[in-house]
């Protein structure tokens, strides 16, 4: 079976002399660059090679700063400005999936004390976090993408958040879907 690749980041400039270069995640992603990745740069150059490993990054606040193994000088990192990286999908963290846009929307949310709260109708990219918008029977639920809240995705795919009381602008705490 053939290998998933996913664009995780753009490259937006060269930094310094030794070739290493600026990258931005891709829309909605968090940072995922860290040392040992193999990675591929596209659209690639004619002559020399697509892939490459990250050697070092560091979080700068333009992005991450990252050296790539074979990417040596500021001509080599100004070459790839302004492309791509791609990873194999089984290279990816774990729990990506929660901040991918593209694959949330439609999936359902179920809140541990409230139960089934709808689906993903919208992902707002936010500067801290982001915020899933969740249309429901009961109406619509604005979830904050934060680590405290979410507890993962099921074999259905379903994701699991714990939200606290007061955030579902029906839930007064007074009863609790999964409660008999």
């Amino acid at each position: 079976m053939a290998a998933g690749y996913r664009l995780i980041a753009r490259v937006v400039k060269a930094h310094g002399t030794k070739g290493e270069v600026v990258a931005v995640p891709a829309v909605g992603l968090p940072p995922v660059l860290s040392t040992g990745l193999r990675v591929a740069i596209v659209p690639p150059a004619l002559k020399g090679t697509r892939w490459h490993t990250v050697t070092d990054v560091s979080d700068s606040p333009s992005g991450q700063l990252v050296a790539l193994s074979g990417v040596g000088d500021l001509g080599a990192a100004r070459d790839i400005a302004g492309k791509s990286i791609l990873v194999a999908e089984e290279d990816l963290p774990e729990g990506l999936e929660l901040h991918d846009p593209q694959r949330l929307c439609g999936l359902e949310v179920a809140d541990e004390r409230l139960g089934l709260l709808g689906t993903i109708a919208e992902v707002m990219v936010g500067p801290a976090n982001d915020v899933w918008v969740v249309q429901g029977d009961k109406g619509e639920t604005l979830v904050p993408v934060v680590e405290e809240m979410l507890l993962g995705m099921d074999e259905d795919e379903v994701i699991h958040v714990s939200i606290p009381v007061g955030l579902a602008p029906w839930d007064d705490g007074s009863d609790a879907a999964g409660e008999d």
